[in-house]
């Protein structure tokens, strides 16, 4: 939908319409007579011939492009200026007055003046002894110019006039009349119009162009029809290959919930270093935790990490971390969590900290991280993280510490139940060795440091 492809064509098509001078001040030739027969079911009249004195002045203006590739705006200030007068002039009948505007017309686009150019190839196609084909091939010029300007409506209707008149239409034409319909939110015509086109490049076997992909692309996504989405980002990406299209394609798959072909095209992206920014890294971690292959998933964040796309906050750490728990890696996913605890005001980092710490019967660390999560705070369950620092203390055998972590965490009804086995078990334990160590045994008490 890009208005810098279309001012492209608009030179060109420029440039088209200053030869039309020359070609019309030329003899006819019996090739000329040959070639204009090939416009069947047009109404022919005898070619229209410029006057000597028009011709010299029209000659003497178009060498100054021919001469010079972009003349500079005062020259072309003059030549606007030197062609106006002109007309009823020197330049009278009504033909020599279409090449005079024709001229005009394109010295105007040059100085970007393009309202000013929309007039004079308006006043081309009004005069009545304009030729034909130049007519035609005016209105096109005419209703691109309006596209640049965001004239839709006018651009449309020029358009359907061009194709109601022109022998030919062509393909880039219907495309753009399709992308004219689009931003009128003439939806449902531009998408057959577009469709029209790349169907019958595909069925002449010619390689449809991007745009009328993107186009068609962008029509059918408005429409939910996520499946046909996906079916032209196939060949925008075998044909056209982007960055952007992969992600788009993606993306689609996300939608459609066909989250292995998500993968697959997000780890392509990675694989050819086209992953950008935060999002798409965490994007692909999540994806391989999804398919439960979290080394992969901790392997890409710290390939992020390390390419300085993904920042090292207290969430991504812990979802790294995570990621190396489910990957069994207990060691890694330790050091990366107290990183995490360490940068995070709240105390769930900590809380999951102290749980891993007890699995691999460092009671000591679980009791600090324990204590730490509740001080903290932010815990939607703290009971869980009581049982977790009262299991630590009876591990060390603190059994009289434990007694009231174990008595608060049997106030949520869930865990009540376990909180009081375990109350019950340290408050015995406990008892029985203080009074062996009464009656002089040698048994150790509580060994938190």
């Amino acid at each position: 939908m890009e208005s810098g492809k279309t001012t492209k064509y608009l030179k060109l098509g420029s440039w088209l319409l200053v030869a039309w001078v020359s070609l019309w001040l030329m003899p006819v030739t019996a090739e000329d007579e040959a070639a204009s027969r090939q416009y069947e079911n047009v109404k022919t009249r005898q070619r229209q011939a410029v006057g000597q004195a028009c011709a010299v002045q029209l000659e003497k203006i178009q060498k100054v492009f021919q001469e010079t590739d972009s003349p500079d705006a005062p020259r072309l200030r003059a030549l606007v200026g030197e062609l106006s007068g002109l007309t009823g002039k020197v330049c009278n009948s009504s033909y020599e007055k279409s090449q005079v505007y024709n001229l005009l017309g394109y010295s105007h686009y040059s100085l970007e003046d393009y309202p000013g150019a929309i007039e004079s190839y308006l006043a081309l196609i009004a005069e009545p002894e304009a030729d034909e084909r130049q007519r035609t091939a005016t209105r096109y010029t005419v209703a691109q110019l309006y596209f640049s300007l965001e004239n839709y409506a006018e651009a449309a209707r020029q358009l359907e006039l061009w194709q109601s008149e022109a022998t030919v239409v062509s393909p880039e034409g219907r495309a753009l009349l399709a992308r004219t319909y689009y931003y009128l939110n003439r939806k449902a015509e531009a998408l057959q119009l577009v469709s029209a086109v790349v169907d019958e490049a595909l069925a002449a076997s010619k390689l449809p162009r991007e745009d009328w992909w993107s186009l068609q692309r962008v029509l059918y996504y408005e429409r939910q029809e996520y499946l046909k989405v996906v079916s032209i980002l196939k060949q925008l990406v075998t044909h056209y290959p982007r960055t952007s299209y992969w992600q788009q394609l993606g993306g689609i798959y996300g939608q459609l919930e066909r989250s292995g072909d998500q993968l697959a095209v997000t780890d392509l992206l990675r694989l050819q270093k086209q992953l950008k920014g935060e999002r798409q890294w965490l994007s692909l971690a999540y994806l391989y935790l999804g398919a439960d292959v979290p080394f992969r998933a901790a392997r890409v964040l710290e390939q992020g990490m390390a390419a300085g796309d993904v920042e090292k906050s207290a969430k991504n750490l812990e979802t790294l971390g995570t990621a190396w728990l489910r990957a069994r890696e207990n060691q890694r996913a330790l050091s990366v969590l107290q990183q995490a605890a360490g940068l995070s005001d709240s105390g769930v980092i900590a809380a999951r900290l102290a749980s891993v710490y007890l699995d691999v019967d460092d009671n000591e660390a679980a009791v600090r991280a324990a204590r730490d999560a509740l001080r903290k705070g932010g815990l939607s369950r703290p009971a869980l993280t009581r049982m977790t620092l009262g299991a630590a203390l009876a591990n060390l055998q603190c059994y009289r510490e434990a007694e009231p972590v174990f008595r608060k965490a049997a106030e949520d009804k869930a865990l009540s139940k376990s909180a009081e086995q375990w109350l019950r078990y340290v408050t015995s334990e406990g008892g029985r060795r203080e009074r062996l160590m009464e009656s002089g045994a040698d048994i150790q008490g509580c060994q938190l440091g």
